[in-house]
């Protein structure tokens, strides 16, 4: 089936709109995604136009449903018979690379080459051996300019266009990876993170998730970009949890950029709030998700920023201990790292140790004992128990049959 018009697309998600509503803006949205983000995510503007709203009403756009329906109905009938488009032959590629370059309409011929080269490995390594990437770059430099210049829409969709174009490419040789990381490349792969559309941040993160799995691990592929501005975009995308694709690829690159970083950009990522982020993220987090959430949570504890921010945050411990005995076992596993470098690594703030008790984090501490297999988690539980039963202990609402557990590891 061919590709959807934008219009019919749901600003938010990037698919196809089911039930279209309208918000008092005038921008229309599918329904589900659209309460998505004002009821769950608590947004009061409107997500295309940053416009804060007054009304919340969502009116049907049964017009535009309408139109949808056809265009399905004529779509299905008619994709069985639509002709294949016509092979990129490494021939014609000099002149069409050219084309891209001089013609005025970079759009229609972006998504053109686009369509041509799908599913095509043998066209995508022609476009690459004949500076295919190198022209993407340059299309992408020139868009960002001249949309930041004048505030050009068209412009920025260019931009937006090739950067589809270079996602659709495999981009898993060393060679290609070097050209992806050029300035003329990077620097508006990041603007997309920024500000490009839904569709448009996935095919960036796309490119980027595919660079940092292809560089070595001694190369740190972020040297040639502003990496506290790439996290900054990065959790800002998990901030919003407007798309579970983009939450999923973001905490993928923010773990990869943390893994090759040194301390002072780890804890550059504190001062952004990436602890804030990540813990608010825990309590709607499925398994995946949770995991490599807690996973950067322990990563960014082992710095004294990082513990700092976390004690200070109001639900941190609620939120990592809810994951235990929960999530999966690798998650427990993980916030009983996260709570013994918060708790035992250094002196902890009382407050954390008083969310320990009151958050049910103690009494599955002592429950892991029995259950858990791993030595060195079952030695850090041990440790905190030690260290702070005597503690723990004072608070009359303790059960009193985990009270004199406590006394027994003492």
């Amino acid at each position: 089936m061919e590709e959807p018009p934008q219009l019919f697309l749901c600003p938010i998600s990037m698919e196809l709109m089911e039930d279209p509503v309208t918000v008092s803006t005038g921008v229309t949205y599918d329904r589900r995604s659209i309460e998505r983000w004002f009821f769950k995510y608590g947004k009061t503007t409107c997500p295309a136009t940053m416009q804060r709203l007054t009304s919340f009403e969502l009116t049907p756009n049964h017009t535009l449903k309408r139109v949808i329906s056809s265009w399905l109905d004529r779509a299905s009938s008619s994709s069985s018979s639509k002709p294949p488009c016509n092979r990129l032959g490494r021939e014609r590629l000099p002149s069409v690379l050219a084309g891209i370059e001089d013609t005025p309409f970079k759009v229609t011929a972006l998504k053109n080459l686009k369509s041509c080269m799908a599913g095509d490995g043998a066209a995508q390594d022609d476009f690459v051996a004949c500076g295919g990437i190198q022209v993407l770059g340059r299309v992408m430099t020139q868009a960002l300019a001249e949309s930041g210049a004048g505030g050009d829409f068209s412009a920025f969709r260019t931009c937006e266009e090739a950067a589809a174009v270079l996602a659709a490419l495999p981009l898993s040789d060393d060679a290609s990876v070097e050209l992806v990381l050029k300035p003329e490349c990077m620097r508006p792969v990041v603007a997309l993170v920024q500000r490009g559309s839904a569709e448009a941040r996935l095919h960036a993160m796309g490119i980027i998730a595919k660079i940092s799995r292809c560089s070595a691990d001694d190369r740190d592929w972020t040297e040639g970009v502003d990496a506290d501005d790439l996290v900054k975009s990065l959790l800002e995308l998990l901030s919003d949890g407007a798309s579970a694709k983009l939450s999923s690829r973001a905490l993928d690159v923010l773990l990869d950029v943390t893994a090759r970083s040194r301390a002072a950009r780890r804890a550059k990522a504190v001062e952004l709030g990436a602890v804030r982020v990540l813990v608010e993220l825990l309590p709607d987090a499925d398994r995946h998700v949770a995991e490599r959430a807690l996973f950067l949570l322990k990563r960014l504890c082992k710095c004294p920023e990082g513990r700092l921010a976390f004690a200070e945050h109001g639900m941190a411990v609620s939120a990592v201990v809810l994951t235990m005995l929960r999530a999966s076992g690798l998650a427990t596993r993980l916030a009983v790292s996260v709570l013994w470098l918060v708790a035992c690594a250094v002196a902890p703030a009382e407050r954390v140790l008083d969310d320990m008790v009151m958050s049910g984090g103690v009494a599955k501490l002592l429950a892991l004992l029995q259950v858990e297999s791993s030595p060195a988690i079952k030695e850090k539980v041990v440790k905190m128990l030690r260290v702070h039963g005597a503690f723990w202990r004072q608070y009359p609402c303790f059960p009193t049959d985990l009270r004199d557990y406590l006394k027994f590891l003492n």
